[in-house]
């Protein structure tokens, strides 16, 4: 059983919005506005925001593709963790700059939906954080299955919008919110 964390500190967190990544996501313009939006919202809010940043033999350290996009940049100061996992907690510093911020909120943007956000939400509830998806802020590539099936970008979205709502843990809350209506001082 995860230990449920106490206080109500909100941090923003935002996943893998990396060159290579966005190059082919569903609808990335809008979707990098809108996390470019909310990460303005947290900084005028005093919101600590923390990058994770994917990196894999496709993606080296420090590459073109590695790269944040143009319209993202950490600003001084906001912690940057690498990982080389789906999941932003495994074999990462995430957990310990959380637990220095005092954090028992996480709210959740970036890419890929189906791989590395729900893996780090799934990573944070389950490490007792309440959890808020910013469910206009993620996004992911549509697949073609071997047996020719297709898996849509945005049917991948909103199955993880719908899950994030009505997903149910002891002690611990998981929602979804639009970029629009994203207030830190509510989600606390």
């Amino acid at each position: 059983m995860a230990t449920v964390r106490e206080g109500n500190k909100t941090v923003l967190v935002i996943v893998d919005v990396q060159v290579r990544v966005m190059a082919e996501a569903w609808e990335a313009p809008r979707v990098i506005a809108n996390i470019a939006r909310a990460v303005e919202r947290a900084r005028s809010q005093r919101v600590p925001v923390l990058w994770v940043q994917h990196e894999s033999d496709g993606m080296p350290h420090g590459s073109p593709q590695w790269q944040w996009v143009p319209e993202l940049k950490p600003a001084p100061g906001e912690p940057l963790i690498h990982k080389r996992f789906n999941s932003g907690f495994e074999q990462t510093t995430l957990e310990a700059e959380l637990g220095r911020l005092g954090a028992t909120h996480i709210t959740l943007a970036g890419a890929e939906t189906n791989w590395c956000i729900r893996a780090t939400a799934y990573g944070a509830i389950e490490r007792g954080y309440d959890l808020t998806l910013v469910k206009d802020g993620h996004t992911a590539i549509s697949m073609q299955l071997d047996d020719g099936v297709a898996v849509e970008a945005p049917h991948v979205v909103d199955d993880l919008n719908i899950t994030m709502n009505w997903l149910e843990y002891p002690g611990r809350r998981t929602r979804t919110v639009a970029t629009e209506a994203l207030d830190f001082t509510a989600a606390s």
